[in-house]
Order: C-alpha cells, then structure tokens, then sequence
C-alpha cells in the first residue's frame, strides 16, 4: 500500500491528517504490518486533553504492546467507537476505517515538526 501524502508522521509511526483545526490521528501500514494481528487498542475518551510527543494510549497484538504518541497537543473531540470491538480494522485499512481519534489543536504550528511521507518513509527505512 502507497504511502499518503496528504498528512504528517512520526517517526514512531503515527499518521496525522489536518482538517481545519482537527488532526485525524492513526497508525501506518508499516507499524500495523510490525504489530501483526492487533488485538486491543487502548484509546482516551472525548474531552480528553493530548500533548505533542506524548502517549495518548496504547495498541496491542499478538507480538506486542506500544505506545500512541501524539505529534500535536489539543482536545480530543472524537474516538473511532469501532476499535473497541474490532481492532482488526486497523490491519486492514489503517488509513481510513482505522483511524483512531480526531484532535482539535491547540497549537497548529506544531505540525510542522511532522515529518512529510517521503522523510517518514526514508526514516522508516521503507
């Protein structure tokens, strides 16, 4: 699967798509094909505040558990409901039906420390 290039990344595999001033927040194809078949993903509630650099929850697979991190801070003002009962959905199709929560920013100039698809994709080593 092509890497998107109408959104941001880190380093640590987070894919950051800005709508206005939400940032739609998930896991790329190459984490979720690292993490194999992913069983539990641990998200915050709506309301919740995010902070740039820092975990927001946790994801789980058969091989093993890590951290979400955001690369922006803000509010959370939706989760995807449909990880809770099918975290599989994130294997299959982490860039659309897979995303994970929507952030209002509090500092949009934060995503310019994202790195664009092509530096994620070198530093990905893909």
């Amino acid at each position: 699967m092509a890497l998107p290039t109408d959104r941001k990344y880190l380093q640590t595999h987070e894919w950051h798509l800005v709508q206005g001033d939400t940032v739609t927040i998930g896991i790329t194809q190459i984490a979720a094909d690292e993490l194999t078949d992913i069983t539990f993903v641990d998200l915050p509630e709506v309301g919740d505040p995010v902070k740039a650099d820092q975990p927001f929850g946790e994801i789980e697979s058969v091989k093993a558990t890590a951290d979400l991190i955001s690369g922006i801070s803000g509010k959370v003002t939706a989760v995807n409901e449909e990880l809770a009962a099918n975290p599989g959905v994130v294997n299959r199709d982490p860039y659309a039906a897979g995303w994970m929560l929507k952030v209002k920013m509090s500092d949009p100039s934060e995503m310019g420390k994202l790195l664009a698809a092509d530096e994620y994709s070198k530093k990905a080593g893909h």
